[in-house]
């Protein structure tokens, strides 16, 4: 079997699809009420699936601390803001605020690693 060979761009777009996958497994979660229901579990299990086989990817270039943060980073905002979207939860300023503090977060881990 051939090793998989990441350069430093590539590991970024594999963290970043990570963390689409994180939200989609969120997401998933409300959906397949208490894996309940069988297409939303699917789906939800096999976007958690995805979402750890990118982020383990990433880690062969990236730093843990980094990647780790910038997917968890990546996951609480998205479903932060579908949260609002799909399910009118509360788009307070400070919400709104946490969630701008959070993307500040993550460009600053992503200039400096």
């Amino acid at each position: 079997m051939n090793a998989i060979h990441l350069t430093p761009g590539l590991a970024w777009t594999c963290l970043l699809v990570a963390g689409l996958f994180e939200i989609g497994w969120a997401l998933g979660l409300r959906y397949s009420d208490g894996f309940t229901r069988f297409w939303p579990s699917l789906f939800t299990l096999a976007s958690m699936a995805a979402s750890m086989i990118l982020l383990g990817l990433s880690l062969k270039i990236l730093p843990l601390g980094t990647a780790y943060a910038v997917w968890t980073g990546i996951g609480a905002i998205g479903t932060a803001l579908f949260g609002i979207i799909l399910f009118a939860e509360p788009a307070t300023i400070m919400r709104l605020v946490s969630i701008v503090l959070i993307i500040s977060g993550i460009i600053g881990l992503k200039l400096f690693s």
